[in-house]
């Protein structure tokens, strides 16, 4: 059972999250046997703005160290499948760029810290957003077609991109909080490790775009 903290206003503007039971888009079957069966809804207002539904259980690469002081987003493999998104209108992402409605695969990625990405988020760590029709595999992806999938969906050069800010295990509960500027959504998946089982917090811009940009 998802719990969540529902309300959060933002420039006067309502934001709601809801739990769903809305079976998410059609993917691979390999893809949809990874997802939960419920889904997460942000709102505004009264409308729908995009539906996420999350992986049931994320592989990770961790020591037991790592497994006893929690883990953060560099012990899942860069390109890992983390969940799908549904747009139900236009939404622009943390580069401020323009995304169709429609539905999208999540992927892990990791910022460059060179040429004109240097200074343009506070945190490297993303998930981006690739067509339905290019992903169809568990298994990570390349940095390569990561970012020529990515790429895919603005239509230009640079991939479509959902920044990512550290968050704790703790509470295990999803919830919408502000971050200098923007609002993420927080939650926590299940991970699985050569290690043990352990959880990983995740916290999901899904309102704001970067102040150099």
């Amino acid at each position: 059972m998802i719990a969540l903290a529902c309300l959060l206003l933002f420039a006067d503007t309502p934001l709601t999250l809801t739990a769903t039971d809305d079976k998410p888009p059609a993917v691979s079957a390999e893809l949809a046997k990874s997802l939960d069966a419920k889904g997460l809804r942000v709102s505004v207002g009264d409308d729908a703005a995009m539906t996420f539904w999350f992986r049931t259980s994320l592989p990770a690469t961790a020591t037991a160290a790592q497994v006893r002081n929690g883990l953060t987003y560099r012990e899942l493999p860069e390109g890992s499948f983390v969940g799908v998104v549904s747009f139900a209108k236009g939404f622009t992402d943390y580069r401020k760029q323009e995304i169709a409605a429609g539905d999208y695969t999540l992927r892990l990625g990791l910022q460059p810290s060179i040429g004109d990405h240097a200074g343009t988020s506070p945190h490297p760590d993303f998930l981006m957003l690739l067509p339905l029709a290019d992903d169809t595999t568990i298994d990570p992806l390349d940095g390569k077609t990561l970012l020529k999938f990515s790429a895919k969906v603005t239509g230009g050069d640079h991939p479509s991109v959902m920044m990512l800010y550290p968050h704790p295990a703790k509470p295990a509960y999803a919830k919408l909080a502000s971050k200098p500027g923007v609002i993420v959504l927080t939650f926590t998946r299940p991970v699985t490790s050569d290690d043990g089982p352990a959880t990983l917090g995740f916290a999901l811009v899904v309102r704001g775009h970067s102040a150099s940009r």
